[in-house]
């Protein structure tokens, strides 16, 4: 299989190609994997296909500004990016410890990058090269560009915008966006003049916001970073606009400054998410991660296939919302059987494309009122039907809820029959219906309907195959005696999570807003928040109560919820009498 070339990383890849200087740099907190499902690669073949000169600085060295001046000064721009992930969320557990495991650096190491990488990045290029034209991007950006709540610093931070000192945020995927930034600069014009590029953010001062016509201001950083109420005022002012059709502009005062965020992005067509993923990506880590065994992310989705972004089903934990969007923006089926053709010429591929999804897998070509799943198997029958192809499986996550609508197809029994190797994803996320309203989530009832089709399909089909749950734990309205319930439902079920869910706070979720304020932003009710480490410790043991590690705290949360029938011998009890040191105790 014939490769397209790695763009440069370093001054010597420059010089193969005759580039005296670039166009753009672009700084990513990742390892360059010159993959679709790297954010930083798609922006870097999208400016490459416009006709410019980029390259990429991955994982700089944020102790000095040698690292980041090594490709030179770019002609244009700087473009940076935390990397596919927050660097906070990347870098901490929800308990607020350091990560001892990067999936997205060389080898898996932890280190590669700082906290608040798009900050530090920002500063500098600053430092190095002055006055540059400098836009930030990416999903720290992007969730960070108006006053935020910060859970690991526990306090209302100001736009990202100010203290990086960048020119422009680019908000949402960014291929529109970045594309004509460049365009414009490279046409001559000066990057202050840019005030109409839809999906972007900038700072004015208050005689330049009266050039802004038709916005909607939302309470200023002064005022939510001290009263709980005006900042849910602004969340909900934020979520009303975030319809790229009906959406406005929103302008937030940040001191003597205001942070303009112009409506979304309009969304890609399927001919222009087409375009995208024929560009001409090498499918690769870069070879300089060989010495260190690769980069584990890249090893996940190698041979998975995205055919769809955007998502409707506004979990309120979900922060997709406010960066890829509500609506679902789907690549057209020969598209998707074209890169399934380039997986059969790969010598490293043994058969098996491990996805073919999105957000959520079931979403492909749906919109809002339209629930059939009909495209989506006819798209799978097509690429599991092509030479080579031994086995396509739906990896990511689907919405039961949608399955259990859709009348159109036998979806369910196609799904058990074809695309699952044992086992599905499903993400009831709890079983209080109190909670699950919370989130914004189907009910209970809806989720044991589904279980219960689930196991008629694959008995009627003579397969036994499993259920993927992810639940959970400390999420805003989730109370001791709400896990208690979730512990014994998982009891009954013959349930056990190895892994667990702790609800983390990130920015510019409804969820996020309840955690801080404890109040629905929409309603003002009151609503119980988990912010004790304690209880929040005690609800994630009661998720893993079989874990004899568990059993103190689950032992202090059964006697407090008065549940002490459930502490013993009996066959409902979910621990014993005698409970084990947890961790660390003497």
């Amino acid at each position: 299989m014939i490769r397209a070339e790695f763009l440069p990383i370093l001054k010597d890849e420059m010089k193969r190609r005759g580039w005296v200087e670039l166009d753009v740099l672009l700084i990513t907190g990742d390892a360059y994997v010159d993959h679709p499902s790297f954010g930083v690669a798609i922006i870097a073949r999208v400016l490459e296909k416009e006709g410019f000169r980029v390259g990429i600085i991955p994982q700089p060295d944020w102790h000095s500004i040698k690292d980041f001046v090594r490709l030179g000064r770019p002609r244009l721009f700087v473009g940076i990016t935390s990397g596919n992930l927050d660097s906070m969320l990347n870098n901490y557990s929800p308990s607020k410890r350091k990560r001892k495991r990067d999936v997205y650096s060389p080898g898996g190491v932890s280190g590669s990058r700082p906290d608040r990488a798009v900050i530090v990045y920002a500063n500098r290029i600053r430092e190095a090269f002055g006055k540059i034209p400098l836009i930030i991007g990416g999903i720290e950006a992007s969730l960070r560009r108006l006053a935020h709540y910060d859970y690991w610093d526990d306090e209302v931070r100001r736009s990202i915008l100010l203290d990086s000192r960048a020119d422009i945020l680019v908000y949402g995927m960014g291929e529109r966006q970045v594309p004509e930034i460049a365009r414009r600069l490279n046409s001559g014009e000066n990057i202050s003049d840019f005030k109409n590029i839809r999906g972007t953010a900038f700072t004015v001062s208050k005689e330049e916001l009266a050039s802004i016509k038709e916005y909607v201001e939302i309470p200023g950083f002064e005022e939510v970073k001290d009263n709980k109420k005006s900042f849910c005022e602004a969340f909900r002012l934020f979520y009303n606009e975030l319809n790229p059709v009906k959406g406005r502009t929103i302008v937030q005062a940040h001191q003597d400054r205001f942070i303009v965020q112009l409506p979304p992005s309009t969304p890609l067509t399927t001919e222009e998410l087409d375009a995208i993923y024929r560009l001409p990506f090498t499918r690769r880590h870069h070879p300089y991660y060989e010495r260190f065994g690769g980069v584990p992310a890249f090893k996940t989705v190698q041979f998975s296939i995205t055919s769809h972004r955007g998502c409707f089903g506004n979990c309120s934990f979900c922060a997709l919302m406010s960066h890829q969007g509500r609506i679902v923006q789907s690549r057209s089926a020969e598209s998707i059987l074209n890169e399934a053709r380039e997986f059969t010429r790969d010598e490293d591929f043994k058969g098996i494309i491990s996805d073919i999804g999105g957000p959520t897998a079931n979403m492909y070509m749906m919109g809002a009122r339209s629930y059939s799943h009909v495209k989506q198997l006819d798209m799978l029958k097509r690429v599991r039907e092509l030479p080579g192809i031994k086995k396509v499986c739906i990896s990511s996550g689907v919405r039961y809820d949608l399955i259990l609508t859709d009348k159109t197809c036998n979806y369910l029994e196609e799904l058990c029959k074809h695309y699952i190797s044992g086992q599905l994803k499903i993400a009831p996320e709890h079983i209080s219906d109190k909670v699950l309203s919370i989130m914004n989530k189907p009910s209970s009832r809806i989720y044991q309907r589904f279980i219960k089709k689930y196991e008629e399909v694959n008995k009627r089909l003579g397969k036994k195959q499993y259920l993927v749950q992810y639940f959970i734990s400390s999420h805003p309205g989730c109370t001791l005696d709400d896990m208690v319930e979730l512990a014994e439902y998982m009891r009954d079920m013959g349930y056990f999570q190895e892994q667990v869910q702790d609800f983390t706070p990130t920015p510019m979720t409804l969820s996020t807003c309840i955690y801080w304020t404890g109040m629905d932003p929409f309603t003002g009710k009151e609503i119980h928040c988990a912010r004790n480490e304690k209880e929040r410790a005690m609800q994630r043991a009661l998720l893993q109560y079989k874990d004899r590690d568990n059993h103190r705290l689950v032992m202090a949360a059964l006697k407090k919820c008065n549940r002490l029938d459930l502490i013993g011998k009996g066959k409902r009890c979910l621990i014993s009498n005698y409970p084990s040191k947890c961790p660390g105790e003497t």
